[in-house]
């Protein structure tokens, strides 16, 4: 997605300094009110810049709207390669992937409810997104998990499913904080919630795609 406007002859790092300030404070009044019940004044204000600074990177805030998106998911693929990679033992790959993605839940809980409030809305901005470079990444991984499963180390699974599984079992602590923490009470602090979903993910992952957490890297003995 083309989105940020980048004026010329201001020094590089006065200029990532003051976007990323910008997309930060969007990141969270876009998760707390929505992109139409964002106003960009509030925007400015939340991110200790005038209002005219905004329009001067991003132009408008539809376009400003699209560089919180793009910075999602750039972070998020990034995350996914590089644990989900040729060469990874299974065990330490879909384990070190579960708690990146736990760890992005509980990090920036808004990026994963403006993301899940775009496809509730038919993915208008993302669906060449989707329907390329997801669908490319997917299928990029696909190959090392179908991989992993030729070997012998994890037994035979759809690779789009089990991302499915992921995502969906990691992002529910970001997209329904809420539901979470009526159920689990006032007591629950942060790092038990997490410590526990962890583990629990993990575990599902794991003994779903047929590995133990206390498998050995590289094992082959499957076969």
């Amino acid at each position: 997605m083309d989105t940020q406007a980048r004026p010329q002859g201001e020094p590089g790092a006065a200029r990532r300094d003051s976007t990323a300030a910008i997309l930060a404070a969007a990141e969270r009044v876009f998760a707390r009110a929505g992109f139409h019940g964002a106003r960009m004044a509030e925007i400015a204000a939340a991110s200790g810049l005038p209002k005219a600074n905004l329009h001067y990177y991003f132009g408008t805030k539809d376009r400003l709207y699209r560089a919180v998106l793009e910075d999602i998911l750039r972070q998020w693929v990034a995350t996914a390669a590089a644990w989900i990679e040729p060469g990874r033992d299974p065990t330490e790959a879909l384990a070190g992937y579960v708690r990146a993605k736990l760890a992005d839940a509980r990090r920036r809980p808004g990026a994963s409810r403006i993301f899940a409030s775009e496809i509730l809305r038919g993915a208008p901005l993302l669906m060449p997104y989707l329907t390329e470079e997801l669908r490319r990444q997917v299928a990029e991984m696909g190959v090392v998990i179908e991989d992993w499963a030729a070997r012998g180390l994890i037994d035979p699974i759809a690779p789009p499913h089990l991302f499915f599984a992921i995502w969906a079992m990691t992002q529910t602590y970001a997209d329904f904080d809420v539901q979470v923490r009526a159920v689990l009470g006032p007591e629950a602090d942060d790092d038990a919630i997490f410590a526990a979903a962890e583990a629990t993910v993990t575990r599902l992952v794991l003994r779903g795609c047929g590995v133990r957490e206390d498998a050995g890297p590289q094992r082959e003995d499957r076969q």
